[in-house]
């Protein structure tokens, strides 16, 4: 039973506006041909309000709103990319050690060419200048939820800066820049 009241509600409410208010309504005389008609005819009498057409008939405030997001998304970087840029690099032992050096206050968005998640609230960004730059995300935020990459509002600028930029999870976690470190190797 419900059903059917579902289905035909629509349409009942679209028969006054399917009809519109131009025609002229069931039972009244249609318009006189002839040359006296034109003198003083009286109007027809209103039945009945249409709630659809008295909406219509309203004056309407049109405004348009332009507003332009641009949200850029940083991917990890699969490990073809890495293998390809360590192909370029002269072949000896690779050291696995590195150290914060000097603090950054911005990076480039564009500049960033992948991520990798640390340890606890720590992401390292892999620059397309061969440098690595290891982020602190604020202490509520872990860095495990961004495995697959963040998503961050670009800015007029083109960076990405402490204390001011979200990185966005694909899952939705939000979580402020804290600080950003330079990560340099360091030889035996």
């Amino acid at each position: 039973m419900h059903s059917l009241f579902v289905l035909a509600a629509p349409i009942a409410l679209m028969l006054p506006w399917a009809a519109g208010t131009d025609a002229p309504a069931r039972g009244a005389p249609s318009a006189p041909q002839c040359e006296a008609a034109g003198q003083s005819a009286a109007p027809a009498p209103v039945q009945g309000v249409n709630p659809l057409s008295a909406m219509r008939s309203q004056q309407i405030a049109r405004q348009v709103r332009i507003e332009q997001r641009v949200v850029v998304r940083i991917a990890p970087a699969s490990s073809a990319v890495r293998q390809n840029m360590l192909a370029e690099l002269p072949q000896r032992a690779i050291s696995s050690r590195f150290e914060e050096a000097g603090k950054e206050k911005c990076v480039p968005l564009e500049g960033i060419a992948g991520v990798q998640t640390g340890s606890g609230n720590r992401l390292v960004l892999f620059l397309r200048d061969r440098r690595m730059i290891s982020v602190n995300l604020e202490k509520s935020c872990r860095a495990r939820d961004f495995y697959s990459g963040f998503y961050v509002e670009r800015r007029k600028d083109g960076r990405l800066c402490v204390d001011r930029d979200k990185l966005q999870s694909r899952t939705g976690v939000r979580c402020e820049v804290e600080s950003m470190r330079r990560l340099v190797e360091v030889r035996d």
